[in-house]
């Protein structure tokens, strides 16, 4: 795994950014002697973080569903309510 500092970064973006793409492997970014930042290709980005982002929406999702369910009114079942509305007598 390469080790660019922010500096060189800034200078030489195009050139860090074909290194990137051809050899695949992330580069760390470096200021003041610690990492701050890794550079990652596209591909590599959706493989490790997609998953991340599909459970995220998919749980905003359900929470949206589960908003708008409505809440059983009374202790009465599905099939009685039918008769009921239908006019059956029992």
């Amino acid at each position: 795994m390469e080790e660019v500092n922010a500096l060189k970064l800034r200078n030489n973006l195009g050139e860090i950014l074909d290194r990137l793409n051809s050899a695949g492997s992330p580069i760390l970014i470096s200021k003041g002697r610690k990492i701050r930042a890794v550079l990652v290709t596209p591909e590599d980005f959706e493989r490790r973080f997609l998953d991340v982002k599909a459970n995220e929406e998919k749980e905003l999702f359900l929470k949206v569903v589960r908003s708008l369910r409505r809440k059983k009114k009374g202790n009465i079942e599905s099939g009685e309510a039918l008769r009921l509305l239908r006019g059956y007598r029992q």
